[in-house]
């Protein structure tokens, strides 16, 4: 049997086979030994053989090759990752500015994941409802320009209002599209206006500390009306890279890669060297300090550290 991997469960895969049919699914004990790095060696996404058994359940004993994927580092474990997707058309990276406030860092580390494994993103700015008086619109503003410039497609939405919901179901439709961000950003609330039906269970905000609390438990892909589909992860508070190499990092950060062009030497890490076109471009504003931050701080990731940092 061939299908689509729909549904992780953690303890079950559901898979939709080529006939529509949905069949519950294991894995052989082998996968184990493929993927002994990966906490998931099967993702949400992936097309695989399955060998069903007489009680209707199934054994996948076979993935055909990913088209492509995005993973970061486990929880807690630095050694191993997690697959979070596969064969995408683009992952929709959810954040807010206000209850919870979506780190910069943890942008910047997605953004230059999803661009090292070939994922194209849509960054979606939600609940921009609560953006009140004059500095939080200056903020969504700025903030806007700032990924926009660098040549990210940003929108601005609100579930409240209504705004940018049909700008955002025209860039979904007819597109595998991964929806990640923090929890308490609003991606369950997203879907339930773009998937009529959908019910996902919405989360509160914590009051204490002003994060938002999972809702979402398990990895599912959802079927847009009119074509699409979207592929609803939980929410994460952190986003640990996991297997850059050190020296191809400013690759995954346009704006630093253009200007790092100009460096005085070919090998220039753009933190102490004389000459270093990055740091002038820094010092003048020509390439943010945030996004610079984020630069070093996945320079800096320890591989051996074994607890995962908290962006």
């Amino acid at each position: 049997m061939r299908g689509l991997v729909v549904k992780n469960t953690g303890s079950w895969y559901v898979v939709r086979a080529d006939d529509g049919a949905m069949v519950n699914c294991k894995i052989k004990g082998n996968f184990r030994l493929k993927g002994l790095r990966c906490t998931n060696p099967v993702a949400v996404g992936d097309v695989v053989e399955a060998e069903v058994k007489a009680d209707g359940t199934a054994m996948i004993r076979a993935i055909e090759p990913r088209r492509n994927y995005i993973i970061r580092r486990a929880s807690n474990l630095s050694r191993e990752y997690q697959i979070i997707a596969s064969n995408l058309d683009q992952a929709v990276l959810v954040v807010t500015l206000v209850q919870p406030v979506t780190n910069t860092t943890f942008i910047d580390r997605f953004l230059a994941t999803a661009m090292a494994y070939r994922v194209p993103v849509l960054l979606v700015i939600n609940k921009v409802d609560l953006l009140e008086d004059k500095s939080d619109q200056e903020l969504l503003n700025a903030v806007s320009y700032l990924y926009r410039s660098i040549g990210y497609e940003v929108q601005s939405t609100s579930t409240v209002t209504g705004e940018g919901i049909d700008g955002l179901r025209l860039s979904l439709a007819g597109k595998t599209s991964l929806f990640s961000g923090n929890s308490g950003v609003g991606k369950s609330s997203l879907i339930n206006c773009l998937i009529p039906g959908a019910g996902l269970r919405v989360g509160d905000v914590s009051q204490a500390h002003h994060t938002g609390m999972h809702t979402t438990t398990f990895s599912e892909m959802l079927d847009l009306p009119g074509g699409g589909c979207i592929i609803d992860t939980p929410g994460v508070k952190g986003f640990g890279t996991i297997d850059f190499d050190r020296a191809e990092v400013a690759h995954y950060f346009p704006e630093i890669f253009e200007v790092g062009k100009n460096c005085r030497f070919g090998n220039c890490t753009h933190t102490h060297e004389p000459g270093c076109a990055v740091l002038d471009a820094v010092a003048e504003s020509r390439i943010s300090q945030s996004r610079y931050a984020s630069y070093l701080s996945i320079i800096d990731d320890d591989p051996s550290d074994k607890y995962r940092k908290p962006y």
